[in-house]
């Protein structure tokens, strides 16, 4: 499978905020963080980071974690405190180091996914977690998009990465998938009136395709054996004790005489 060439994520970011801010964008929002709601509290450690395409969205209130982080491609006015500037493919933290991971439509408009998502298995310690949030190209969006043609504006010009392809990836990067949920069954209509007309297909969507919503949620865990370095103690130099005679007292005794 070959990806479409993206440009930067930086350049990307003010389309994708404009359609998140539409309500169609908001109505999924809303359904992707009602998943990861429930999944959260069920993962727990010190370190959390987000990953995502809009610093503003927050998915980690539920969170047990003590330390949460969003990482942002770019730096833009009324970011929150916990915001880090970093490129996602090349991520300024320690290996093994971070307990929860979150890859918010990371994938679906990076360059290169399959290097965000081996950076994401980098920084995750053995025994974390990894939550994937991206668009199903096995919905009705995956067809819409395919009807629009090469002529695509966001978030049709994300890559909807396959959940067989996700798969293979977790594969190579020993990590061991552990639920898939999808949801948010409607077209993916601008206009709020046509959304509506399709509660019904929404309802038949959940009974008889739950698994071909507009968006895919995977959880994987990273089962590597974890590894205790070693440290190496510092070999000190040593004098050697020679057998050399003391010093007689009498000799002192009778120079002082």
């Amino acid at each position: 499978m070959s990806f479409q060439s993206q440009p930067p994520l930086k350049t990307l970011t003010p389309d994708l905020k404009v359609w998140f801010d539409t309500d169609v964008g908001q109505e999924l929002l809303v359904a992707e963080k009602d998943l990861v709601d429930r999944l959260l509290p069920t993962l727990f450690g010190y370190h959390l980071i987000q990953i995502g395409v809009d610093s503003r969205v927050c998915l980690y209130d539920e969170s047990p974690v003590r330390n949460k982080f969003v990482i942002a491609p770019k730096l833009e006015l009324g970011m929150a405190d916990n915001c880090m500037i970093a490129d996602s493919s090349e991520l300024p933290l320690e290996q093994n180091s971070v307990d929860v991971v979150i890859l918010h439509h990371a994938l679906d408009f990076a360059q290169s996914p399959h290097q965000v998502l081996r950076e994401a298995a980098r920084i995750l310690r053995p025994g974390g977690h990894l939550l994937v949030i991206g668009f199903n190209p096995s919905s009705l969006w995956g067809v819409y998009r395919r009807c629009l043609g090469k002529k695509r504006g966001a978030p049709w010009n994300g890559h909807f990465i396959s959940h067989r392809r996700l798969s293979d990836w977790f594969q190579l990067l020993e990590l061991t998938e552990l639920k898939r949920k999808s949801d948010y069954f409607l077209a993916p209509f601008e206009n709020e009136r046509w959304r509506k007309r399709c509660n019904g297909l929404e309802r038949w969507g959940r009974r008889a395709f739950k698994d071909h919503g507009a968006f895919t949620l995977m959880l994987a865990r990273k089962d590597v054996a974890g590894m205790t370095p070693i440290k190496m103690e510092k070999v000190r130099g040593r004098l050697i004790n020679l057998p050399v005679a003391e010093p007689s007292v009498r000799g002192q005794i009778s120079e002082s005489r």
